[in-house]
């Protein structure tokens, strides 16, 4: 017999489904080729928008029941790309409350970094740093991108519970930080179990991909989130035809409450290791439920 939760959680699934069909079909996806001002409200008729808007209310308030407290001890690293959302970012934040967890850190990944334009740097530092800390945290052997994306996570995240950095984490991170790459808004904060990192614009794909391999060998779970033009033609789109988004779970649309959502249940999933690709543009359906 199926119980009252699973009825609300597939109805809530196909609800989602409705409400992003509401957003592809009059939304930033529909511009495509049009009038790069236009806007999603813009677009939608005034039934659109009350749909949306219902959605959009439905979704924060039954977010804490679907969550049910499943990132309860286990906090979340906040990496974000140049250019993110700002409200998206405040949003994510206040779902990850939601869902019983916190953010541990935020680490704000530098524009030298993501562009791919300070290689030598990138990849002497990597050399450095693996000399420098024991051998057994990251393959010396990885190119320059997946190295240094493991580097990354050794500074920020944990396979286990909540922790403290230890010496290696530590030296790893402050070099980063000296280096201009990342931007710590805590230096002593603990490492996380899980990663969620926010896209912004602009990143070289073969960078983004590196990055993200590395950093999926490092944590319990990564989520890599993005808004609906990302995932259309962006860098959210880029990552997803790249192997390394197997290793790891993709959300669109953070831009709204329903994105939002989902890239926290994406990281409630994420505890279990089982990836996909959710969202308006998902492979594996709206929103990582079940």
């Amino acid at each position: 017999m199926i119980s009252y939760r699973q009825h609300v959680v597939s109805l809530v699934a196909v609800f989602l489904a409705l409400a992003a069909g509401v957003v592809l079909g009059g939304g930033p996806l529909s511009d495509l080729g049009r009038d790069d001002s236009a806007t999603a409200a813009d677009t939608l008729d005034a039934g659109d928008q009350r749909t949306l808007a219902f959605a959009e209310q439905f979704a924060a308030t039954a977010a804490p029941q679907l969550y049910d407290g499943g990132l309860r001890q286990r906090s979340v690293a906040l990496l974000t790309a140049p250019g993110v959302d700002e409200e998206a970012v405040t949003g994510l934040t206040a779902q990850i409350e939601a869902a019983g967890s916190s953010v541990a850190g935020r680490y704000d990944l530098g524009t030298e970094l993501l562009s791919g334009s300070s290689k030598t740097l990138v990849d002497t530092l990597g050399t450095q740093l693996v000399e420098q800390v024991d051998s057994g945290l990251v393959d010396a052997e990885a190119t320059t991108y997946v190295r240094i994306g493991q580097l990354l996570g050794r500074a920020v995240a944990s396979t286990g519970r909540p922790e403290r950095p230890g010496s290696d984490a530590e030296t790893v991170r402050q070099s980063l930080v000296a280096a201009e790459l990342v931007t710590a808004s805590d230096e002593d904060a603990r490492l996380a179990p899980l990663v969620l990192l926010v896209l912004g614009e602009d990143a070289e794909p073969s960078v983004l991909a590196g990055l993200v391999s590395g950093l999926a060998t490092t944590a319990t779970g990564v989520v890599v989130a993005g808004d609906a033009a990302s995932a259309a033609n962006g860098d959210l789109a880029d990552l997803r035809e790249d192997p390394a988004a197997t290793q790891v779970t993709t959300v669109d649309g953070v831009e709204t409450v329903l994105g939002q959502v989902s890239a926290v249940l994406a990281l409630v999933r994420e505890i279990d290791g089982t990836g996909g690709s959710f969202g308006a543009s998902g492979e594996a359906g709206p929103v990582p439920l079940g």
